[in-house]
């Protein structure tokens, strides 16, 4: 189904919508067009909301459980809701103390992540969940995946096998333009050269190869810079572009090995870049997720959605995500800022 942009719906639509999917959250019972016209601010009669509602149901944001009664959101209506419609409210000063109360220095770390699951259960009334990675995988193999098709992929699947057999999927966004021969390219160069370090560590030795790469680019460039034969310039994309001037001229061996030194170099660093900028995705983890029903295939089958948020330590890195599980039927506006403010917590604790 194509995404509907809020901006496309009308300013009534957009107002029934919000109501019905706020009144659903909060009683979880669907709402019909009577609740609605009792609301104050709308002035519409019940038959023009039912109307609306219908609309709505055609485009896949409500359903009637039954042919008598009110409307619910879908999950793609709950999708759409929470990522363009709701409004966060910031944590409450009595939820925030109570957080912060249970999460303390006191003790070993591991009774902190216990508190602040424990704590996020109580205030939530939904299950709270702490999540502590394991230790970096040491690589072993190392291969993207495309996903979706067209003029060229968004995403990519990175799939990283372990030295101990173990797989891990991340789901990387990939820098515009990157085309699927790159994808090959990057993972037969990360699965040769950097096997037996970690996703970090290889990232690492990767920007150390480009810093050496470049100071030799400047040594083999600079003689024919200086003897007028070339000169630097940038293209549309930004990239260095050695101009050769007067070909004719490179008439000695050593100008031609300089030349094709640097188109050689050149073609390293571009690939390498390319590389670095994938293991950057590969290892980036984004701030507050919110899977709804069907969205976790772990919990698809029991209409429960998942809050989670990642935690760092004083190096800014993820080691862990803290969160919550609970019926799709949520209070997202309350919890979404909940757990957020739990995971910032945690990561004050580690630094």
């Amino acid at each position: 189904m194509a995404e509907i942009p809020i901006t496309e719906m009308s300013e009534r639509t957009r107002d029934i919508f919000r109501l019905v999917v706020e009144n659903y959250l909060g009683t979880g019972a669907p709402v019909g067009s009577r609740t609605i016209s009792q609301l104050p601010g709308l002035n519409l009669s019940s038959a023009s909301i039912r109307n609306v509602m219908q609309e709505l149901e055609e485009m896949g944001l409500l359903a009637a459980p039954h042919v008598s009664a009110g409307r619910m959101p879908t999950e793609y209506g709950l999708r759409i809701f929470v990522d363009g419609m709701m409004q966060v409210a910031e944590p409450s000063e009595d939820e925030r103390r109570a957080i912060e109360s249970r999460v303390t220095e006191n003790g070993p770390i591991e009774n902190a992540l216990a508190a602040a699951s424990a704590a996020l259960s109580g205030l939530s009334a939904c299950a709270g969940m702490v999540l502590v990675p394991r230790q970096d995988v040491v690589l072993r193999q190392f291969s993207f995946v495309p996903l979706g098709q067209g003029t060229g992929p968004a995403q990519a699947l990175a799939v990283l096998v372990g030295a101990d057999n173990s797989v891990e999927n991340r789901i990387v966004d990939l820098p515009p333009g990157i085309a699927p021969s790159a994808l090959v390219e990057a993972g037969n160069y990360i699965s040769s050269r950097l096997s037996g370090l970690t996703l970090r560590d290889a990232q690492k030795r990767l920007m150390q190869e480009l810093d050496r790469d470049r100071r030799a680019l400047d040594d083999a460039a600079r003689s024919l810079v200086e003897r007028g034969l070339a000169s630097w310039t940038n293209d549309a994309a930004d990239r260095p572009v050695l101009i050769v001037r007067g070909q004719s001229n490179l008439i000695d061996e050593h100008a031609s090995a300089d030349l094709e030194r640097v188109r050689q170099l050149l073609d390293d660093l571009e690939g390498k870049q390319e590389i670095s900028r994938l293991m950057e995705g590969a290892l980036a983890a984004s701030a507050t997720k919110i899977f709804i029903g069907s969205e976790n295939k772990l919990f698809s089958l029991s209409g429960s959605s998942v809050i989670a948020a990642p935690y760092r330590n004083g190096d800014g890195r993820v080691v862990g995500v803290v969160g919550v599980i609970g019926p799709t039927r949520l209070n997202y506006a309350r919890v979404i800022p909940m757990v957020d403010f739990t995971a910032q917590t945690l990561s004050r604790l580690m630094r």
